[in-house]
């Protein structure tokens, strides 16, 4: 069992007066031992430990920086958004990088319109896209009204920056991104054949349910309810589940005939694991060595002389979107080889353009679920709660548009 936390003790001063010190800073109560200083004693610690014991608690407008407030939202962060692969708090981490090159020991309640369009262009002298810059320096807005909510700085501070507009299109020189499209079919195919077996599942079942990439890679026995014709799994930790809404997968006939296999494990082991990938490497390597068992190197041993070593690095018992796109990112590059005369940056931008990430199954999904179906049903398959999101899946039903405008428009 963890140790609580102390608190400051309520201590006498050589004065006779009570008084408790926190970050640093003594607080006098009244005369020592008086019911008076002892309720003085606990307002100011319930303020403390309500601030969540902010190194700031009790510093005057003047004295907090910038650095200051960045700390002290890391750590409310920290514990609100967790530190998951994915998590929110990765991404406040980088929109400080800026903020603290350049304003870190600038007092916080003079930050302004003025520094704040100096961090959001330094991001655009940086390369950052313009959806990139403004998702970022949302973040830092959502810092300062937490500041404010703190009382670390004034109000006044927030509600001045909430003034400042975002980048528009076409209005800012920030670069432009292309919409993420949904990917060919084809291409699934051509790259299906190049990766693990588990792995390969794993973007079968996705294409199917149109869900996440982080919702296939959490999927355990326990979630699935496979009382019905259509089995359902039930996510408790998703994207939106901070609002308080529901995310279910619907299992069709399809995705249990490749599930199914994978259900013979423990209630709470991931359905699809690294470690199975790599057993199956390696049983593959076994059934096509020539070389005798008793020569060369051993299953699971590691090269390059180091004799009875282990490999440092075992296999994970789950995927995350991280490993999962770099598994098919390999198998695009075996997929699809690139000229051999290409090297250096033009064949880095090659093999990029050449590969494709498993969010985009899910935008494959979406568009042929509002192609068949309808916008309604789109919009529940996919769990959106705005309709105006499902939306953003209708790019082939544009392309299909121009066709038909070509040849009778």
């Amino acid at each position: 069992m963890a140790r609580p936390k102390s608190v400051p003790s309520y201590r006498k001063h050589r004065s006779g007066q009570a008084r408790v010190t926190i970050n640093g800073r003594d607080y006098y109560l009244g005369p020592h031992g008086t019911k008076a200083s002892k309720q003085e004693y606990d307002r100011i610690v319930a303020e403390y430990l309500a601030s969540g014991r902010s190194t700031t608690f009790g510093a005057t407008a003047d004295q907090i920086t910038m650095a200051s407030v960045m700390n002290a939202y890391r750590i409310y962060a920290k514990q609100y958004y967790g530190l998951g692969p994915s998590s929110e708090w990765h991404r406040i981490k980088l929109a400080y990088k800026h903020l603290k090159a350049i304003y870190a020991s600038h007092i916080a309640s003079n930050f302004g319109p003025t520094e704040f369009k100096a961090v959001r262009q330094r991001m655009i002298d940086t390369g950052g896209s313009r959806t990139f810059i403004n998702h970022q320096m949302k973040r830092l807005l959502r810092m300062m009204k937490w500041a404010a909510s703190e009382e670390m700085i004034p109000a006044s501070v927030y509600e001045t920056l909430r003034l400042v507009p975002n980048l528009k299109r076409n209005r800012t020189e920030a670069r432009e991104t292309e919409p993420v499209q949904p990917i060919d079919l084809a291409t699934v195919e051509r790259t299906l054949k190049h990766l693990p077996p588990v792995v390969a599942d794993m973007v079968r079942v996705q294409l199917l349910l149109g869900c996440r990439p982080a919702e296939v890679c959490k999927l355990t026995p326990a979630m699935i309810d496979r009382s019905g014709d259509v089995w359902v799994a039930r996510l408790d930790e998703h994207k939106t589940a901070h609002h308080e809404r529901d995310r279910n997968l619907y299992i069709g006939p399809r995705a249990q005939e490749i599930l199914t296999p994978y259900l013979l494990r423990g209630e709470y082991e991931h359905l699809f694991r690294p470690c199975d990938a790599v057993r199956q490497r390696r049983e593959k390597a076994s059934a096509e060595r020539v070389t005798p068992l008793s020569c060369g190197n051993r299953s699971g041993k590691r090269s390059g002389g180091l004799k009875s070593e282990r490999s440092r690095k075992r296999p994970s018992e789950s995927y995350d979107t991280a490993s999962y796109r770099r598994a098919i990112h390999y198998a695009c590059d075996k997929a699809f080889l690139p000229p051999e005369s290409l090297e250096g940056e033009e064949l880095r931008k090659w093999r990029s353009e050449h590969r494709w990430s498993p969010n985009r199954l899910r935008h494959t999904m979406g568009t042929e679920v509002r192609n068949k179906f309808g916008l309604e049903h789109a919009q529940i398959y996919l769990g959106h709660s705005n309709a105006n999101i499902t939306q953003i899946y209708a790019e082939r039903d544009k392309e299909k548009a121009l066709e038909v405008a070509r040849k009778i428009g």
